[in-house]
């Protein structure tokens, strides 16, 4: 078998060119899934795998997740063959007298969750959802959705599930408290950074919850909601708009949307923004913009290989990888991707299928978001972003999917599987600490977080009686981190650049580590067939310099969400107690050969530039909270 073939999906190949290219993706996607389903239909098995809530609620989102595409396409007068299967299952698993019930939600509950593709099948396509039960299978999901309601959601984006199950309701006619829904309206909205951007509840946190989750229920709420909330209608549309020119810096020129945060498994659920505001009318940006940015990221999907030999999508970023999943992710859970179908709901002659893509425009300057504390810029394309300020959720290596100093559309970003790898963990793009030479401490949260034009601030501390300083400041395509260490402890430090692929050619002479070891200047630099990455060690304007030594590694495979295998060049050195500086100028890129010069020594900040940033600039926002 070629690599060619091992490396297809349903939609390798698809162009994503016309609508009926969607159209076909959708049916191309799903598809697979019948043979998971149940005798009764009403539960799809996709793994054996397992999510922290139980089989029957997996097993519910194997069913409804493949929802998200399936009824903006049947909205949009497509067809798929097997619909049936999938209206029986909804019949049956409603039916508390069935043996394949799926019990009732309760608060806090997964099932709460999937409620919400039901209520989206409902308002897009009731002819095919609801008129094709029987009478008892109406009665029965109308009890189990009006149940649904009354229990209480997650504090965050959840409080959107029962808002979509109440358009669902409404569109079929069953009768339900609004005044449930008006409070998790208004708890939504108390959210709202200002700028376009949301809080995902009241946490520091500010990732692809936004657009995929705040932003894209928030414009179907505005599409489809009642003309009495035409005000809050009106706001959820204002917000996108004032969102949408942002959002697009976390998209590169390839398609690439920036990996950061958690939930990554849901793939290509981040181009539903795009596709939610062609759905709401809104051309927040030209139209020919959005269909790019749309059909890019769709495009760069298409040759990753998110599927297993059945054609059916897997855990995982850029291949099937356990490493970094939540503890919420069942087998069924990456079919929340298909959100990024709600255009098919559109007729051929909407504005967002008949523009023409709009080329990807060149960004060369640097762009400073202050709401979700980065700083972005591009490099021949790709996106690197600078970041702080956000506080990790405790579920599955959080402190690398949030808190590292950049992330990349291209390289990703690593994490570690191992609690005591410390000598051979990717530590890419973070310093980290060990006391023992084998559990890793980075950063994972801050006590202050501020930003200004072109630079970021954080204070944090990895261990107790280690307190750290770090400034970020954007030189692209170089970036420059400076570090003031105070320990009371003797701690070793290793400090990364970004991770590039590590094919299974043996490196020829041009394609070998390149390294100075050790004393002023120190390096490590790596070269594949396409990228260099390096990083160089510089002497921080702050405290005692402390020289580093330079290597490059090779970290355990399947740690990094593009590349299953990786090269990472990394600083280390070690501190005894006192206090310390260190400083790297960090580059990684599709170049082969020559690396771009270091920026002028005079790009160094002075210590008086680093004070003025200490107190200067101002609170990173997701940070700042009320």
């Amino acid at each position: 078998m070629s690599n060619v073939l091992l490396t297809e999906t349903p939609i390798t190949g698809n162009p994503f060119a016309t609508r009926a290219d969607a159209q076909r993706a959708v049916v191309d996607l799903i598809s697979p899934l019948k043979d998971g389903f149940s005798p009764g239909r009403a539960r799809v098995k996709l793994g054996d795998t397992s999510a922290h809530f139980h089989d029957a609620a997996a097993h519910l989102e194997g069913l409804v997740r493949p929802f998200w595409g399936l009824a903006p396409l049947l909205a949009g007068g497509g067809t798929f063959d097997g619909i049936e299967m999938f209206v029986e299952g909804l019949q049956n698993g409603a039916d508390p007298e069935h043996p394949e019930y799926w019990g009732p939600v309760t608060d806090f509950d997964q099932r709460m969750v999937e409620s919400a593709a039901i209520g989206y099948a409902l308002a897009l396509a009731p002819e095919v959802f609801w008129d094709g039960m029987t009478q008892r299978g109406r009665d029965c999901l109308g009890d189990w959705l009006l149940n649904s309601l009354q229990h209480r959601p997650a504090a965050n984006n959840w409080h959107f599930f029962h808002v979509l199950v109440s358009l669902g309701l409404t569109r079929v006619g069953v009768a339900h408290d609004l005044s449930i829904i008006e409070a998790d309206l208004d708890r939504l909205e108390s959210w709202e950074m200002g700028n376009g951007w949301y809080r995902d509840g009241g946490k520091r946190q500010a990732d692809h919850y936004i657009p995929f989750a705040m932003h894209f229920y928030g414009l179907i709420y505005a599409q489809y909601g009642p003309e009495a909330d035409a005000a809050r209608r009106d706001r959820f549309r204002d917000r996108a708009r004032t969102f949408a020119p942002q959002i697009a810096h976390w998209y590169a020129a390839d398609g690439a949307a920036l990996p950061y945060g958690r939930s990554l498994t849901y793939r290509f659920a981040h181009a539903g923004f795009w596709g939610t505001l062609a759905m709401a009318g809104e051309e927040a940006l030209p139209w020919c913009e959005i269909r790019g940015l749309w059909a890019r990221n769709l495009r760069w999907w298409s040759d990753k290989p998110f599927t297993d030999t059945r054609g059916v999508m897997t855990i995982g970023f850029g291949y099937p990888q356990l490493h970094m999943a939540e503890r919420y992710n069942s087998p069924g859970s990456p079919y929340w991707a298909m959100k990024a179908f709600a255009p098919l709901a559109l007729p051929d002659t909407h504005p967002f299928w008949a523009a023409g893509e709009t080329a990807p425009v060149n960004r060369d300057e640097v762009v400073t978001l202050p709401e979700p504390g980065m700083v972005k810029f591009e490099h021949l394309g790709d996106v690197t972003v600078l970041c702080g300020g956000q506080h990790p959720p405790a579920l599955g290596r959080s402190a690398e999917k949030y808190n590292k100093f950049a992330y990349s559309t291209r390289y990703g970003f690593s994490v570690d599987f191992e609690a005591r790898g410390f000598a051979n963990a990717p530590s890419d793009n973070m310093l980290t600490f060990s006391e023992t030479g084998e559990y890793s401490a980075p950063r994972s949260g801050e006590t202050m977080a501020r930003i200004g034009n072109g630079w970021l601030y954080s204070a944090w501390s990895p261990m107790p009686e280690v307190e750290v300083e770090t400034w970020l400041l954007a030189h692209a395509p170089w970036h420059l981190r400076l570090h003031s260490i105070r320990t009371k402890r003797r701690v070793q430090t290793v400090e990364g650049g970004f991770a590039i692929r590590k094919t299974d050619a043996i490196p020829g002479p041009d394609l070998q580590p390149v390294v100075r070891a050790e004393g002023p200047g120190a390096y490590a630099r790596m070269t594949n067939a396409t990228d260099t990455t390096t990083v160089v060690d510089v002497q921080a304007p702050i405290g005692t310099p402390v020289a580093r030594a330079g290597r490059v590694i090779a970290p355990e495979a399947n740690t990094n969400l593009i590349a299953p295998r990786t090269w990472v060049p990394q600083l280390t050195c070690d501190l005894a107690s006192g206090t310390w500086s260190l400083g790297a100028w960090v580059y990684a890129g599709r170049t082969v050969g020559a690396v771009p010069a270091l920026p002028d020594a005079r790009s160094l900040p002075t210590s008086a530039d680093l004070d003025q940033m200490r107190t200067g600039g101002e609170i990173i926002r997701v940070w700042d909270l009320p």
